[in-house]
């Protein structure tokens, strides 16, 4: 009888360089676990390179390579869920394709979901990154972990293996732009660790930029703490009340001593700047929210396909999958 099947599902955009070895490392593992079926799903955002050139030629000669073309860009946090609400396995892994996550760890992760675990996470508590790039992203973790309302799981990207179970139960969910990290520390499953040393990129360069970083950062935040806005309320009682103090102050000087005491511009000019910068950040934060909201109300679908390779079936025709 065919043993339990695992979808391996790994986004890509512009990685010409790395998918054959990609999967090449992933069938590796695999031949280490002769009990499993495995598919290796990859959904391409739209490649302007020789990627879906190369995947194709891949799935021509092995039927376990599948391939899902979006249409355009959807970007990372989109194209990435929409490629495991079209796995099919017992449980999905999710990784990207840029070998920073190395594909050796699946070993370690399916011994780790055979043990009970439905949620099997990577962490990075070391990278060969940058310093300052990994001094960054530990800041950024620490504190969505203090202020997020769940407990966050500290250097951890997405990548890892979920169960059918969690996959199905994040299906119907059915978030249009879903904070992925942030929603399986919702669903609170009981989760292993598995701590790894990322890797340097050897080929290609890195997708993710100021504005990709940046608004994956606010969609943690504002998807997974009222904190923030909390903050502002409470800042703003305190500002209204220090201005009040201050401005009492003020009269009672001027009262005491007309003659001697000068209020002068600076004071003016200062505080009417820092009030202004002030609210501007607050409106800012705000607003962030808001988008959030419209995104949600909109509820557009993650992703769009172009065309499939591999699959036994067309796509699904639920409205948002």
């Amino acid at each position: 009888m065919p043993g339990k099947l695992i979808s391996v599902v790994t986004p890509c955009y512009n990685e010409e360089g790395n998918v054959e070895e990609l999967h090449r490392r992933i069938a590796a593992q695999f031949a280490q676990l002769p009990g499993y079926e495995f598919e290796h799903i990859y959904i391409d955002n739209a490649s302007t390179d020789a990627t879906v050139v190369r995947i194709k030629a891949l799935a021509a000669d092995n039927p376990r390579i599948k391939l899902i073309v979006n249409t355009r860009n959807f970007g990372i946090i989109r194209s990435s869920n929409y490629g495991l609400m079209q796995a099919r396995g017992d449980a999905v892994i999710n990784m990207a394709s840029d070998m920073q996550e190395p594909p050796e760890l699946i070993v370690e992760f399916v011994r780790q979901w055979e043990a009970g675990f439905k949620v099997v996470v990577g962490v990075k508590p070391k990278s060969k990154e940058t310093p300052l790039m990994f001094l960054l992203r530990r800041i950024y973790y620490a504190t969505i972990g203090r202020i997020a309302d769940v407990e966050m799981v500290p250097n951890y990207t997405g990548f890892g293996l979920y169960d059918r179970q969690v996959i199905d139960l994040i299906r119907e969910i059915d978030d249009p732009y879903p904070y992925f990290r942030g929603l399986i520390a919702d669903l609170g499953y009981p989760r292993a660790e598995v701590p790894y040393v990322q890797p340097l990129r050897t080929r290609g360069v890195t997708k993710n930029n100021f504005y990709a970083l940046y608004d994956m950062a606010m969609l943690g935040i504002t998807s997974h703490s009222k904190l923030p806005l909390r903050l502002a309320t409470m800042g703003g009682f305190a500002l209204s009340a220090i201005s009040l103090l201050m401005a009492c102050i003020y009269l009672t000087l001027k009262l005491l001593y007309w003659n001697d005491f000068s209020f002068g511009l600076a004071p003016i000019l200062i505080g009417f700047f820092f009030f202004a910068s002030v609210q501007l950040f607050f409106i800012g934060l705000l607003g962030e929210y808001i988008a959030a909201i419209h995104t949600q109300v909109l509820h557009r679908p993650l992703a769009v396909e172009r065309e499939r390779v591999n699959f036994e079936a067309p796509a699904p025709l639920q409205n948002h999958e």
